[in-house]
């Protein structure tokens, strides 16, 4: 599956590429609207008895609360039942439901020290970068400066087959570029020094020194090499470094204060530690201080539970886009399998609209319910998997199990990777098993 087709020797690792990057309700927001417009027809406040000639005395049913007391208690013991299971060192989830909220921390965010986990740490988000980069890239088709349907070779020279691919098309993951992650020289210098650091043309030459996978549009394969070709459309197409296109034109008008595309090795405080077993002797390790430079646009940026809690709707609504260009962003979006698409930076699986991220040490899912008025964050310390599923899938899992079981979040099991597969490191964000990494 996507592409593994045709090099069955990273089937592998395309399903967990994708996956890593790519999750009860007690009365539907629709109906609670529906029963205050009917207190306010009435003349009423919500609460108050009221009156009306022929009717007698009208009590107003009382709107449940979809995060009661039982259904939290829920929740509580689901998480702590996953945290459990998979051994995971630490996790903050929130979620948000019209008035209601459940925000915890769980676990310990530095396993020397045993320093409890907290809401208000910095952590890395991985691919959950694209949904910035790739707003980025929307905000500049609606000031007129680039065109979806472009092709890359416009703004970016020495692409394969550029003058064919479009804009579109690597917003979307249907380039058929080679992924540069899967290349052993890129591996094997990820590996040998995880805080050294990549610049963007250096990242795309592992990838350009392949054949294509697939021609242009045919199919569908998650792909870093996508994004960081956007980031340098962005920089050229803008007119300024990446991190600060992003700050000016995403994350503040957002309002999105402690999120930030790191220039360097910078990680502000206080931050969770973040471990992982993707190191050379794949022994465990902290990899708090490994450079995401080689994820970039793709997969290199930071923040908190906080404002992911305001980019969900946002991305997910398109408040810093026309709606035009908003619509775009699902249009033609690709289904890997029933209940999950992939847009443009942005998927959905089964309503929830969003991305996740993957990258040593970090695991992230941020996704919001239109319909329940609903949002999820889940942030983790680690990018481990149980069963195939990463843990921040398999915590998404749980939470939507109990708090809106009609729209569950979940995704396929990994299957077994190659050799190759399991040298790779993954920071990613997009859909298709529990992991989307990159």
């Amino acid at each position: 599956m996507f592409g593994a087709e045709t090099r069955p020797e990273h089937s592998g690792e395309r399903w967990r590429e994708m996956a890593r990057g790519f999750r009860y309700r007690s009365l539907p927001a629709a109906v609670a609207l529906g029963l205050t417009g009917l207190v306010a027809a009435c003349g009423g406040q919500a609460g108050p008895v009221v009156e009306r000639a022929g009717l007698g005395v009208l009590t107003p049913s009382p709107v449940a609360d979809p995060l009661s007391a039982p259904v939290t208690e829920k929740l509580d013991r689901a998480v702590n039942e996953v945290m459990r299971e998979t051994k995971a060192p630490g996790a903050i989830i929130g979620l948000w439901m019209g008035d209601s909220s459940y925000v915890r921390a769980f676990g310990v965010s530095d396993k020397a020290t045993k320093e409890p986990m907290a809401a208000n740490l910095f952590m890395r988000i991985g691919s959950e970068t694209k949904t910035f980069t790739v707003t980025a890239l929307l905000r500049l088709v609606d000031q007129g400066k680039v065109k979806l349907d472009d092709p890359i070779s416009q703004y970016v020279p020495g692409v394969p087959s550029g003058e064919r691919i479009t804009l579109r098309q690597l917003a979307g993951m249907k380039s058929g570029l080679y992924p540069y992650t899967s290349d052993a020289g890129f591996q094997k210098a990820m590996l040998a020094d995880p805080k050294r650091a990549f610049k963007p043309r250096d990242l795309l030459a592992y990838s350009f020194g392949h054949p294509l996978v697939f021609q242009p549009g045919e199919r569908f394969e998650y792909s870093n090499t996508n994004t960081v070709l956007l980031g340098l459309v962005i920089e050229k197409a803008g007119g300024k470094p990446l991190a600060e296109f992003i700050r000016q034109e995403v994350l503040v008008p957002a309002k999105l204060r402690r999120t930030l595309f790191p220039k360097g090795t910078e990680f502000p405080r206080p931050h969770a530690h973040g471990y992982t077993t993707q190191s050379a002797d794949g022994k465990p390790t902290d990899a708090t201080g490994w450079s995401s430079s080689w994820a970039w646009a793709a997969g290199a940026m930071i923040s908190t539970l906080d404002d992911l809690r305001t980019w969900a709707p946002a991305l997910a609504t398109g408040t810093l886009l026309s709606t035009g260009t908003q619509a775009e962003r699902m249009k033609g979006a690709y289904e890997p399998f029933p209940g999950l698409r992939y847009g443009l930076g942005m998927f959905e699986v089964r309503g929830w609209l969003g991305h996740n991220g993957s990258l040593p040490g970090y695991q992230t899912v941020t996704v919001h319910l239109p319909s329940e008025r609903a949002t999820l964050v889940v942030l983790t310390n680690t990018d481990a998997q149980h069963e195939g599923r990463d843990v921040g899938t398999l915590l998404a899992r749980a939470v939507t199990r109990v708090a809106t079981p009609d729209h569950v979040y979940t995704l396929p099991a990994t299957p077994s990777a190659s050799p190759t597969a399991a040298a790779t490191p993954t920071t990613s964000a997009s859909p298709a098993a529990g992991r989307t990494g990159d």
